[in-house]
């Protein structure tokens, strides 16, 4: 054992972990129930060989503190957490095993799951008994400074925001004009070709998935695999090192920074997805990493059987955080504050966020962690958005989370899907969800721009593999194809994967048009992910989390150039139509001016009944918007099994102008196109035409002195049309 450090004096108790200062120092971590904790200090040029270590203070609130002179940045250091080894009353202190601190803001060595982290069978015998301390990861002493001049956070309001979820590795490992030594890391990710290529497709804001530090799971890599997708938290507070270019801790920090910094400057946001859910330290089979070492019950949930605490696993993972607790509690708000404050991301996406909200008795949407990000005068003003549902009991909470989060729609998803497949009684259901999903988040007040609108996730099918496989194919993950969902509303046109038929490849992409078509007119935040528009596959795999190679990768030599093409017109035409990205729901109610913002068409000349809108039989119908300077907007989506005639509402010296129609291989039109009284909308397509003579700047969006003249022009067409409609039936 090295020598006891000096000199050294009583530190401080917060902040928490290692806080450098001009002669020294500060190291202060938390745990209740150790009878001591150690610092043990590293050679940073030979991270296994411990060159020191120091007996840290107890204070209040469970904080252990300490100072040492002549430490500065580039230190490496752990904890060693002495105390009662009792499992069944959840203690499972281990002086053997050197501790990562929880508040380590980098980290040195690549965390594999190794056998010498594992402590199954105690302290006194078998891997328990395995001093690890110079195998263990180490964690590495920083300091903030970054050159942050002329940094803006974009702040694009939640109505004009098209997200991005991509992969940091996955998004540039293949790209070509991406510097190779740069593909995979964050400073590939500041290229020129990728930041024009987030622009040209429309992209506000990208969701990073995780870029917290992981661990790859010890049974991956006896099988020679990795945890790709990076769900597997180890630290809270350091980016993942493999994903950076630079070598060296502190130097991969300044690269995430610069990352940040480079997407701000091009007007993006940086939104990272954190598991706050459950870590990487699983259940009592697991390594012991950190927080099982220093405080397990203070930062896990578990019950009691009557003999023995054991972990709940809501998460599927092993263990959920206990994030009722102060330490857990502390420990999340404390890594969200350092993500915003010091590393200028702009908002974060929750993996499972219901066990995130759990009290002591469930779910609730004022518990104590929702409670204390509402008040929290930075963190409220943060994008929040969560994935509403985990694996406990009551676990589906799609509408329940308070103000001011945002929920990937579940129901969005499984809904639009079914609709373009030709699912009976599905048009009541699909147009609550085009109208932002009223029942699902107005009922509590939310906006409709609490609705994040999603077709694919990182999760399941690519958009591609949606319409070209009926069945999953995962063989490749090595679980016999049992993982991964089975219930995707896919459809294959009659042939399992790629076909060089043109037909069914020209049905496959009308299906793909039609369904991007749909979310960037819903109302809401549409979502793509990374890849979509290019026409990526990953071959029907639906469960690619340990796919870290081509199957996962973007291939950007095979991108499809004019879908990429169709959804950047998407893009821009929401843009240009404030009335589809909009914070209000659609009602069917008349406004101010008695017009109505929606009016529901059945094709034939009419508005729908009650009857034909709840008729299980009927798959098409029209949407009419009032559309900005006075104009309308007129969507047709239609039978995906049969070709109609739609009869258009006749408008007084206001023709009808088709702006896109899925069924063309181009989508949008480059020229005017007048259509008179019907359209016939092919099947499976989705069909967009325009009424008023209303001018457009180059830019595509009108002037004030356009939409001026267009209100006095065509303001009574649209009172004439709404007198001679039907009442329409509000779904």
């Amino acid at each position: 054992m090295p020598d006891t450090l000096s000199p050294v004096r009583p530190g401080r108790a917060f902040p928490l972990g290692a806080t450098p200062a001009a002669d020294g120092t500060n190291f202060s971590v938390h745990s209740r129930n150790a009878t001591a904790v150690d610092l043990c200090l590293y050679d940073p040029l030979a991270p296994q060989h411990e060159i020191a270590r120091v007996r840290m203070v107890r204070g209040e609130l469970d904080v252990w503190s300490i100072f040492v002179a002549g430490v500065k940045p580039g230190a490496l250091y752990g904890y060693r957490a002495h105390g009662p080894h009792m499992p069944n009353n959840g203690l499972m202190f281990n002086a053997n095993k050197l501790l990562l601190d929880p508040y380590a803001k980098a980290v040195l060595g690549k965390p594999d799951g190794h056998r010498d982290m594992l402590t199954p069978e105690g302290p006194n015998h078998g891997p328990g008994m395995i001093d690890n301390g110079a195998t263990a990861i180490k964690t590495v002493v920083i300091d903030d400074a970054f050159d942050w001049q002329g940094d803006r956070l974009p702040s694009v309001p939640w109505q004009q925001m098209v997200i991005s979820e991509l992969h940091v590795k996955g998004f540039t490992k293949l790209h070509p004009q991406v510097p190779e030594e740069l593909r995979g890391t964050y400073a590939g990710l500041c290229q020129p070709a990728v930041i024009d290529h987030l622009k040209r497709t429309g992209i506000t804001s990208v969701q990073l998935l995780p870029v917290h530090q992981h661990l790859d799971d010890g049974w991956l890599v006896d099988k020679g695999s990795t945890n790709y997708w990076g769900y597997n938290t180890l630290s809270f507070f350091a980016p993942h090192n493999e994903y950076a270019h630079a070598a060296y801790p502190q130097a991969q920090v300044r690269e995430f920074k610069q990352m940040v910094k480079t997407f701000h400057a091009a007007g993006i946001e940086v939104i990272i997805d954190v598991v706050y859910n459950h870590t990487a330290e699983g259940d009592e089979r697991g390594p012991m990493l950190n927080l099982r070492g220093l405080d397990n019950v203070g930062y896990y949930r578990h019950d009691y059987d009557g003999q023995k605490l054991y972990y709940l696993n809501y998460t599927g993972c092993g263990n959920a955080i206990a994030s009722q607790e102060p330490p857990a509690l502390r420990l999340i708000l404390d890594s969200m504050r350092y993500w915003v404050e010091v590393m200028r991301v702009d908002g974060f996406r929750f993996d499972l966020a219901v066990t995130v909200g759990r009290g002591r008795t469930g779910f609730h949407d004022n518990s104590a962690f929702f409670a204390a990000v509402r008040q929290d005068p930075v963190l409220s003003q943060t994008k929040l958005i969560a994935e509403p549902w985990d694996l406990g009991p009551f676990g589906y909470q799609v509408g329940g989370f308070p103000e001011p989060w945002r929920e990937l729609n579940g129901k969005y998803r499984d809904t639009v899907r079914k609709f373009w497949l030709g699912d009976g009684g599905m048009v009541p259901e699909f147009a609550k969800r085009f109208c932002g999903s009223d029942d699902l988040y107005g009922w509590k007040m939310r906006p409709a721009t609490t609705s994040v609108n999603f077709l694919t996730s990182h999760d399941g099918f690519t958009l591609r593999d949606l319409v070209c496989y009926q069945q999953k194919h995962n063989e490749a993950n090595g679980e016999d194809n049992r993982d991964g969902d089975n219930d995707n509303h896919s459809l294959n046109y009659g042939v399992e994967g790629g076909t060089d038929d043109p037909g069914i490849n020209a049905l496959r992409r009308r299906h793909r048009r039609s369904l991007v078509a749909t979310m960037f007119c819903s109302v809401g935040v549409p979502f793509i992910t990374a890849g979509d528009e290019l026409g990526r596959t990953q071959h029907g795999n639906n469960n690619g989390y340990c796919q870290d190679n081509e199957l996962s990768w973007i291939d950007w030599q095979t991108a499809e150039e004019g879908f990429q093409r169709f959804v950047s017109q998407l893009a821009a035409f929401r843009r240009r139509h404030p009335e589809l990205a909009r914070t209000r729901y659609f009602s069917g109610k008349k406004d101010g001016n008695g017009e109505l913002d929606i009016t529901w068409l059945n094709g034939v000349g009419g508005v729908l009944t009650r009857d034909e809108w709840h008729d299980p039989a009927r798959r098409y119908f029209g949407a009419l918007i009032i559309a900005g300077g006075g104009g309308l907007l007129l969507l047709f989506s239609n039978d995906p099994h049969q070709v109609c005639n739609f009869a258009l509402p006749h408008v007084d010296g206001a023709p009808w102008r088709l702006v896109f129609d899925t069924a063309l291989e181009e989508g949008f039109v480059s020229s005017e196109v007048i259509v008179d009284d019907c359209y016939v909308v092919q099947s499976r397509a989705m069909v967009c035409l325009k009424a008023g003579n209303l001018a457009e700047d180059s830019a595509g969006t009108m002037d004030a002195q356009t939409v001026s003249g267009a209100r006095t022009k065509e303001g009574s067409f649209i009172a004439r049309l709404s007198r001679n409609l039907l009442k329409p039936i509000k779904g």
